[in-house]
């Protein structure tokens, strides 16, 4: 019989493989906290490496989707539960995700359906990024909300990793050898930039109110 796949995923020569399944499960977990992070994107990214290259075992990719999930969407409800409505508030007016319009649509969709909107919501782009702050806010009866929670990421990763895992063998003409480290470097790249486009934001926003006082006292003169 061959080595117990524990066995197998911690001993990886260089212990890169341990780092991802971190980055997995950061990535998605602080996605489900409200922050608009690509979570599915590195799942998927994760999982064809795991095809590929055969450094990363897919159970542990899943394992650490499902963790990250379950983890961020609990601490998002807490967050949601402290801070209200004040939250979403306060974040519609740095991240057009949580505009007026798609915080009341997505109330709409909490009272009609319930728990089944924190299931279902893992799959959905948007409902991932509001279910567990939304919950919270709403006051869903936490238990409830962590049953769905917790089924939801599960057959979230489980479905999308496996999907993107047995695809593997015929994406290697797209994304050719490309090897575990490179999953860090483009999830630590696309938070960079991310992190970039809203510095500039910021600075463009507190410059319009100096740069419309300029123009108001020129035309006065």
């Amino acid at each position: 019989m061959g080595e117990p796949l524990l066995a197998q995923a911690i001993a990886i020569p260089t212990g890169v493989a341990v780092l991802a399944y971190l980055v997995v499960g950061l990535v998605i977990g602080v996605e489900s906290m409200g922050v608009p992070l690509p979570g599915e994107t590195t799942l998927i990214a994760a999982a064809l490496l795991a095809s590929q290259q055969h450094h990363l075992k897919i159970e542990f990719v899943i394992l650490a989707a499902a963790a990250g999930a379950i983890i961020g969407d609990s601490i998002g409800y807490f967050i949601g539960r402290k801070a209200g409505r004040r939250l979403f508030e306060r974040l519609g007016k740095r991240f057009h995700h949580f505009s007026e319009d798609r915080i009341v649509r997505a109330e709409k969709y909490f009272h009609k359906y319930g728990v089944w909107t924190v299931f279902f919501g893992r799959f959905v782009a948007l409902l991932r990024i509001f279910a567990g702050p939304m919950a919270g806010m709403l006051r869903m009866h936490y238990p409830r909300f962590l049953v769905a929670n917790a089924a939801g990421g599960i057959a979230w990763a489980t479905t999308i990793g496996v999907v993107a895992y047995k695809i593997g063998d015929n994406a290697d003409k797209i994304f050719g050898r490309v090897s575990v480290v490179a999953l860090i470097a483009v999830a630590v790249l696309v938070v960079a930039l991310y992190v970039v486009h809203k510095v500039r934001k910021r600075r463009r926003e507190q410059a319009e109110p100096v740069l419309e006082a300029a123009a108001t006292g020129s035309a006065d003169v």
